[in-house]
């Protein structure tokens, strides 16, 4: 039994077990849309550093890096109002050519994207697609799929987890092709 003390934390069973508390926090900070990604964010933040955490108060080590991302957000959002205040320019509206180059890039990226999705266990490709395509909750995809809640939570979150680390491959792999 000493050898699961000196495990770090499964953080899909951490999100389980917190994932909903948190968003329904973030979500009365910064609304519901911008509460997911901020919860997505602190659960790969989470996983990345899940080594740091063998026994200790979880619940606030994870309301500790939403904390962090909020207040990054906040930050982020007075700095491009205070730039809109100054210069009349929006930094939260891209303007034409911004618009062609991520056009660009993600014409690029989309062969990576659906390379990943193809990979992606059918669970987590299932509940990805009904939540970013079909736009459906929680709560409908775990009745859609006739599963629990919190599985929905951890196939999305894995998911997610994957989508990123294979677009972040993608980036650096594009950057270097650039030089």
């Amino acid at each position: 039994m000493a050898d699961s003390q000196e495990r770090p934390p499964d953080v899909a069973d951490l999100f389980e077990r917190y994932g909903a508390e948190l968003r329904h926090y973030c979500a009365s900070r910064v609304g519901a849309s911008l509460a997911e990604d901020i919860v997505a964010e602190t659960f790969l933040i989470a996983y990345q550093r899940r080594d740091r955490l063998l026994d200790g108060p979880v619940r606030a080590w994870l309301y500790g890096i939403a904390s962090n991302l909020l207040r990054r957000h906040r930050r982020t959002e007075t700095r491009g109002l205070r730039l809109l205040a100054r210069t009349g320019r929006d930094p939260f509206v891209p303007d034409v050519a911004d618009r062609a180059v991520a056009r660009a890039d993600a014409s690029a990226v989309s062969r990576e994207l659906a390379a990943v999705l193809a990979r992606l266990p059918a669970r987590q490709r299932d509940v990805l697609l009904l939540y970013a395509l079909a736009d459906l909750d929680y709560d409908t995809i775990a009745r859609t799929l006739g599963i629990p809640l919190g599985t929905v939570q951890s196939a999305l979150f894995r998911a997610r987890t994957k989508l990123r680390a294979a677009l972040a491959a993608a980036g650096d792999n594009g950057a270097k092709g650039d030089r």
